[in-house]
Order: structure tokens, then C-alpha cells, then sequence
């Protein structure tokens, strides 16, 4: 039987692609694919993203849509594609791409992505015109965030536009069939941006290589200022331990640990060792900083890898630490500097210890001309600053219930953009397949992923616009609005007076670029910190919605967000640890279990709140915090009799005892917290560990968790480690852990000179298992299994691994986050989704403890 073969009918239609797909190579690719469907119709960027009209067979223009979502180029991501029929009256003879349309703004702007393969090779190579030019880029790679100052993303938007193109880059910027067609920061040694090496003194150094002679003052010891794509970086040869005592000083960085760069993952496995993740997203467009365990051992390593002739990192790299942080070379001039370095440099902020990295060069020669010795500058200018992103790999985590939780609740898997890692992959819309036992964890999200959107959880489609402030440290921002959440870059913390200044800066920028005029401001509830303040005063002004949310419900909500469990979903049990939190009752809460929704929450359990004495001081004091837990469980009576023999406690009987008890019964400048943070602290002051004072937040903690090894976590497995006890004081009370068992074994180990390794691993094992206890405690009367772990202190790695171990034998569901850092980065997310979910039943319910007649 013959079947005819009838033509497909012309049409024409109108095809909106929402999503990131602007300053990404996007028109080019719907030109050439237009072209090879034998469509007509044009192309052009507008405020909500890219139009297209098309004209042709219905068949040609399904293959063509077809094909745009699989042949996406390598930063874009579609987020939605709508076809309707064109209802005007134009008529097309050929496919062009025509100019940019003014509208109201939905679109997106693609984060800053490292040097493409491609844009490498030619910058290295003799017989490109681009050899040796430290801004080559094309529509794969290059400055996005850093110079956009208004979409929709064109020439004249940027920084760029000061620069006009050379006829050959003028040519390439119009030839379809050249990747750098409507790239637009192109430029080249003729028409573009330029570098110069300039001293201490502002005086100009005579030099026809500025870039080669950098690389010779790194080799001499030198300390260099380098301008580089999201603000200014100090830089010095990472294995003179001079130089870097010198850095340190001038700096007045003490110990927290130094970013290292270095040419070639090669160099790196010198130092460290990689697993496939790790290089996964060395290499990848975000090129972020990537802790990485260092080689143990490494004087005895006769590992192939590990070439013991290479110079050893100084050890006031990285002090205390078992991790360094590498990142690889992000853009040409950073390829160039260490092309001839067989070690790594240091590459940290430019800035004064705690103020906001410089991005100015005027700025940077006033603020950072006692520290660095040489400015390698250009006149290309960053108009927003973004520092360098961390992210960790941990391996052996079982976490691997995440994607079903998503399944459960809205039959699909949950894109993950911020995790696509890989320059090879054919489209970048797509979310790397699960690997089993790998979890990456954000640390600081800044450059390469922000500010790309977060998609929101069902039931957040039509959610008002929000504007949700952040935190104190480690802030950021978040814009939410038609289901997404715009999270700005770390912006740090807001007590420097600089960094909140930039904080207004960019909250200004991103309203502005973003065009987003927020019904509802919400803010974290301690009423002294200053985004508080300004969302405060924002309210009134513009007479909006005020939410106020409590910090560690917003962390929960963050964490539930980022795994999209749905807006109207049923409590889950989030285990909240961090430094500090403005709780409900006026004390401040660090150790929390909240059975929350993104409405309300009720308080189930915490840790024993014990007294900060001195307040802020006790966080840079560990000390303070022992003397207030050991006080809190014996008397200093018994403590002399039993263990004054221990430094421990000859340092503390040193220390104005007395007045320390005064405050303390007293409760003056003393507040009564229930943190984990500062519980840490205690326990690795009572080891020596940065006992009299540390010199960044967590310190204490960090250097604590390094002392940790597999082999000390296996054995004491077999012994008994630290045991808290549980128990409520009344009726309808939260449970409590309660530490004193913890420190009664934990003094006895000290007199009986347990090597600290060993106390370290028990004290993470014992409370990991009292984490799980406390779960057991309350989890008959839960009514889901889900359990969420978020806060600061599930940073550290050996703690998250062996809470998610312990809960997931018990037959919990455990999930964590990713996207987003689980500190107070990731604070404003949570604060904007409770926000959009309060307004949504048009009532501020955040807070309504008791409202899930929780048994």
C-alpha cells in the first residue's frame, strides 16, 4: 500500500527562550541552526531573554526547536521555551540577528567563566594573533558579572564599551560562523584592554613582557598586586617561607589559610591528592577553589605523583590545616604568570585582613601599597567585585537520597545548575549524573556560579517578589521572584564598615540590573545586625512587608529549597549547628533541632546553653568558652583536686576567676548560647588548641577537625567515645544534649595523656552519635524521616559524614546542600522562600512554635 508523502505546511511563529542564554553564544547558535533547518525569521536579545521568529514547515521548525535544546552552547541553560503563532504581519527572506530590545528585565546574567580550551591554546601560541594577550575570550568563556552594568547583556552595557573593535575583531565579532561572533568583550593587542607592572611608589616599570617580568618577581620572593577578572589579588611564590611570614604580616592574615593557583593539575597532584570530582571542577568554567587533602607523608612518598624534588609548600600556607585550597588559572593572564612556574603562588584577596577585596586600581595603590611590592594593573575596569568561589568534595558520603526525596514529592529530578561541571559536555543544561559516595559542597559561592538562578521548590511558581537580606558574615543577598531565587556573590561580613558600603553597592546594581521591586523585605530577627537595619529602613520607606525570620529556620528552609521539597509539604526534622543565632526567647541559639515547614517551626531540641563570657570576645577567646563548660559541669573545687596537674587548668586558674563567675551568675555581657560552635571551641582550647586566642571565626574548630585521621576515627569505633545525655526539664520543653558526661571522660583522657589525635576523633564520633540519639528521641512522633543538616558547623566534614552515616542506619532520609553554602552564605535563600511562603497565605506565621501538635 503506497503512502503519500504530503508537504508540511508553512507557518510562522514566535519563540521566547527564557533562561540563561544572553552574553553565552546563545543567537549565534539559533542563526546557524535557523540556517541548517531552511528557516527565515530573525533573532535578538530582549529584558526576559532571547525572541525568536521563525518561518517555515511545522517540521523544520520542530527539528529546529528540537536541536536548540540539544545543541545548547556550553554556559547556557534554558530554563523554558513557549511557541506561539506569529500574529503580526512581518515577512522574512533570510535569518539575521537583529539588535537588542529595551523590556522589562527577566532575563539572566551568566557568571564570569574561566578561559575556554580554545581562548588557551591561542593565547600560548606564537602564531595567534592573540598570543600572549592576557583578555582573550570568546562566547565560551570570559568576563560576564564583573563588567555588566545593565542588561540586556550588550557591548555597551559593560566596561567594554570604552574600547572599540579593530577591523579583525570587528570582523570576527559579525561572522556567524566565528565563535567569537557577538562575543561581546572581544578584544585583541590592537584595539583592547592593556596591562603595565608598576611599583610601590606608582612609578611605571620599564618593561616590554609586564607579565614575564611578574613571573620573574614571584621567582625573586616578591609580593605582586594583580588585577584579575572580579577584583585585585596579592600574589607570592607559595613555597618561600619568607615571603609568605612577609604577606602574612603585611596583610595582618595570621593563620587562616592562603588560596594557592597553580599552572597544572600536575603541579597540584605534587602537593595533593585528586580524586575525579576534584578535577572535574578544577577544570571546570567556574575554576573555583577546591580543598584538597594534601599528600600525607609527603617526605617518605615515593608515589609516582609525587616528585619529592618539587619544593614543599610553606607551612604558613595553610597552618594547622590537612587541606589546601588550589585553584587553576582562570583567565589568560593568569595562564601567562605561571606558564614557566613549576610550583604554585599564593593568589588571596587584596585587601586588608576583613575589608572587602580592592577592584579599583587608585583604591588598590592607596590600601595595598605597605603590602605588595609591584601592581601588575589594566584599564579594563570591574564594576562588581567577585571573589573566588570554595567548594570541597566529600567523599564517602551517603547522601545519596536527595534526588529521591525530589521524586517522592514532584516526579522529577531536581536541576542542579551550579553543579555542571565539565567544558565537554554537549549541553550544559543537564545535571551530572549521581556518583555514588560524592557529595560537593559550597563553601563560598561567588564568582563562576553566581549570580545564576536558583529554581524554587513547586508552589513557589507564582510567588510575590521578595527581597531577603542576609546575614552578618559571610553575607549575601537573595531576589526572588516567578520562581526563581537570584542569589548575589559573597559579599562578606558586614561589621567592617567597607564591606557593608560595596553591600549597598551591589544590593543597588542588582536592583537595577535586575529591575526588581520587591513587595516584602525579609531580614534575620537579631536586631543589631545591619542588613537587619537596612531591610528595616527599606520597609519603612517604601512601605512594604517586614518579615523578620529566625536565623536557624532560615537555614532549614534554605537547605529544603535547594532540594526542592514543595511549598506545602509536610514538617521536617532540620538539625541547625552553627556559631550564633538570634533565637525566639532573646537567647542566642547555635544547636537546634526544628521541626519546620517553610511557615513555622516548633523547637524540639538543643544543646545546653551555656554562657559566652565576654560575649563577642568568647568567639575569639576559646578559652572563655572551656572555663564557662567546665564551671557549667563541676565546680572548681573538684577540677583542682582531680585535675590540677593539667595545663589546662593551671591556664584557666591564671585567668580573673572570680569576675568570670560574677558575670556568669550575674549573666553581664555573658548571654546564655546554645551553639555548637562555641562548644567546639571549648573542647579544642581544652586540648591547647589556639587556646589563649584565634585570629579568624572557627579557627580553633578547623585546626581540631585536621587532627582527625581515618585511622583514629576507625579505632575509636571500638572504644567509648564522649557520651552527652539527654533529658528535657518539664513537660513541653525542648530536649536538651547535655554535655558534662562529654567532659568528664574527656578530662580524664588529658590526665592519662591520650594523644589529641585521639580525643579529637572521639569527641566528632561521640557527638555525632549524640545527634543521631537526640533523632531517635524525637523521631517516633515525626511524620516524615526526612532529616535536613545544615548550619556552619556541617562544614566540617568528619561530623556530616558520620551524622549522615548514623542517621541513614537508622532508616532516615538525610539531605544537605550543595548550591548553596550551608553557612550563612546561604542564609538569604532561606529567608526569602519562609518569606514568599508567609505572604502566600497572606499572614506572618514564622515562628508559631506548638503549631503541629508535636507529641
Amino acid at each position: 500500500m503506497a503512502i503519500n508523502n504530503y508537504p508540511s505546511p508553512i507557518s510562522q511563529e514566535e519563540i521566547r527562550v527564557r533562561g540563561t542564554v544572553q552574553g553565552v553564544g546563545f543567537r549565534p547558535t539559533v542563526y546557524r541552526l535557523a540556517k541548517a533547518c531552511n528557516l527565515v525569521g530573525e533573532v535578538c536579545n530582549d529584558g526576559q531573554g532571547v525572541l525568536i521568529y521563525v518561518s517555515g514547515t511545522t517540521d523544520a521548525i520542530a527539528d529546529f526547536v528540537q536541536r536548540l535544546q540539544l545543541e545548547c552552547p556550553p554556559l547556557a541553560r534554558i530554563e523554558s521555551i513557549s511557541r506561539t503563532p506569529d500574529q503580526g504581519d512581518r515577512v522574512f527572506c533570510d535569518f539575521t540577528i537583529a539588535k537588542s530590545v529595551n523590556s522589562t528585565v527577566q532575563t539572566q546574567i551568566p557568571p564570569d567563566a574561566a578561559t575556554c580550551p580554545q581562548c588557551q591554546a591561542e593565547t600560548l601560541d606564537s602564531r595567534s594573533r592573540w598570543y600572549g594577550y592576557p583578555f582573550t575570550n570568546c562566547t565560551h568563556c570570559g568576563p560576564r558579572l564583573s563588567i555588566i552594568r545593565s542588561i540586556p547583556y550588550d557591548r555597551k552595557h559593560t566596561s567594554m564599551a570604552e574600547f572599540g573593535m579593530c577591523p579583525d575583531c570587528a570582523r570576527e565579532y559579525l561572522d556567524i560562523e566565528n565563535r567569537r561572533f557577538h562575543a561581546q568583550p572581544i578584544a585583541c593587542p590592537i584595539c583592547g584592554p592593556r596591562v603595565w607592572l608598576e611599583g610601590a611608589n606608582g612609578e611605571k616599570i620599564d618593561t616590554s613582557n609586564p607579565i614575564d617580568t611578574v613571573c620573574t618577581l614571584l621567582q625573586q620572593g616578591k609580593i605582586v598586586a594583580i588585577k584579575g577578572l572580579g577584583g585585585i589579588h596579592l600574589a607570592c611564590d607559595a613555597t618561600n617561607e619568607t615571603t609568605v611570614q612577609n604577606l602574612r604580616s603585611r596583610k595582618q592574615r595570621y593563620h587562616k589559610p592562603f588560596a594557592l593557583m597553580a599552572r597544572d593539575l600536575e603541579v597540584i597532584e605534587q602537593y595533593c591528592t585528586l580524586n575525579a570530582k576534584e578535577r572535574e571542577l578544577l577544570q571546570s568554567p567556574a575554576a573555583p577553589i577546591v580543598l584538597i587533602d594534601v599528600i600525607s607523608n609527603r617526605d617518605n612518598c615515593r608515589d609516582v605523583a609525587c616528585n619529592v624534588s618539587t619544593p614543599k609548600i610553606a607551612a604558613s600556607v595553610a597552618p594547622g590545616q590537612t587541606t589546601l585550597g588550589f585553584m587553576l588559572p582562570y583567565t589568560p593572564l593568569h595562564h601567562l604568570i605561571l606558564q614557566r612556574l613549576d610550583y604554585p603562588i599564593i593568589l588571596t584577596s587584596g585587601n586588608l585582613s576583613d575589608e572587602p577585596q580592592c577592584i579599583d586600581n587608585q583604591d588598590a595603590r592607596l590600601k595595598l601599597g605597605k603590602i605588595a611590592d609591584y601592581f601588575l594593573l589594566h584599564n579594563r575596569d570591574i564594576v562588581n567585585r567577585v571573589d573566588d568561589s570554595v567548594v570541597r568534595v566529600i567523599s564517602g558520603f551517603a547522601g545519596k537520597f536527595a534526588g529521591k526525596f525530589v521524586g517522592e514529592f514532584v516526579g522529577e529530578k531536581h536541576s542542579r545548575p551550579d553543579l555542571s561541571v565539565s567544558w565537554q559536555s554537549d549541553n550544559a543544561n543537564a545535571s551530572p549524573s549521581p556518583t555514588s559516595n560524592v557529595k560537593i559542597q559550597t563553601l563560598r559561592r561567588a564568582r563562576g556560579y553566581a549570580p545564576q538562578p536558583i529554581p524554587l521548590p513547586p508552589g513557589f511558581e507564582n510567588c510575590p517578589p521578595i527581597l531577603a537580606m542576609g546575614s552578618e558574615l559571610k553575607n549575601t543577598f537573595c531576589l526572588l521572584r516567578d520562581g526563581k531565587a537570584i542569589l548575589s556573590q559573597h559579599l562578606g561580613d558586614l561589621e567592617n564598615a567597607a564591606a557593608f558600603n560595596a553591600y549597598q553597592n551591589t544590593l543597588n546594581l542588582y536592583l537595577n540590573l535586575f529591575e526588581h521591586k520587591p513587595s516584602a523585605i525579609a531580614t534575620d530577627k537579631h536586631p543589631e545586625y545591619l542588613s537587619t537595619k537596612l531591610g528595616q529602613e527599606l520597609a519603612t520607606a517604601n512601605h512594604l512587608t517586614l518579615h523578620p525570620i529566625q536565623h536557624h529556620h532560615a537555614h532549614i528552609a534554605a537547605c529544603m529549597a535547594e532540594n526542592s521539597i514543595p511549598l506545602n509539604t509536610s514538617p521536617v526534622l532540620g538539625i541547625a549547628l552553627d556559631g550564633l543565632g538570634y533565637g525566639e526567647d532573646g537567647t542566642l541559639w547555635g544547636g537546634e533541632f526544628l521541626y519546620a515547614d517553610y511557615r513555622k517551626f516548633q523547637r524540639l531540641g538543643r544543646f545546653k546553653p551555656i554562657a559566652m563570657i565576654g560575649g563577642e570576645q568568647a568567639i575569639y577567646q576559646p578559652w572563655r568558652n572551656t572555663y564557662a563548660h567546665l564551671m557549667a559541669a563541676l565546680n572548681w573545687e573538684t577540677l583542682q583536686q582531680e585535675y590540677g596537674d593539667l595545663d589546662l587548668i593551671q591556664f584557666l586558674d591564671q585567668k580573673p576567676r572570680p569576675l568570670l563567675n560574677q558575670l556568669m551568675e550575674k549573666g553581664i555581657n555573658a548571654p546564655l548560647a546554645s551553639s555548637t560552635g562555641r562548644l567546639f571551641d571549648a573542647v579544642a582550647a581544652a586540648l591547647g588548641i589556639c587556646r589563649a586566642e584565634c585570629s579568624y571565626e572557627g579557627q580553633a574548630a578547623i585546626e581540631m577537625e585536621a587532627l582527625v585521621t581515618q585511622d583514629s576515627l576507625n579505632y575509636v569505633k571500638e572504644l567509648a567515645v564522649y557520651p552527652f545525655e539527654i533529658g528535657n526539664l518539664d513537660k513541653g520543653t525542648p530536649f536538651e544534649l547535655e554535655p558534662r558526661p562529654l567532659w568528664l571522660a574527656l578530662l580524664e583522657d588529658l590526665k592519662q595523656n591520650v594523644p589529641k589525635s585521639l580525643i579529637a576523633a572521639k569527641f566528632h564520633q561521640g557527638l555525632a552519635d549524640a545527634i543521631a540519639n537526640m533523632v531517635q528521641q524525637l523521631s517516633p512522633d515525626l511524620i516524615s524521616n526526612h532529616v535536613i543538616l545544615t548550619g556552619g558547623v556541617f562544614q566540617n566534614r568528619i561530623l556530616l559524614t558520620q551524622v549522615s552515616e548514623n542517621l541513614e542506619k537508622m532508616g532516615m532520609k538525610v539531605l544537605t546542600q550543595s548550591v548553596v553554602p550551608p553557612n550563612d552564605g546561604g542564609l538569604s535563600l532561606g529567608q526569602a522562600v519562609i518569606a514568599a511562603a508567609q505572604s502566600s497565605v497572606g499572614a506572618d506565621l514564622d515562628g508559631c512554635q506548638g503549631s503541629f501538635n508535636y507529641k
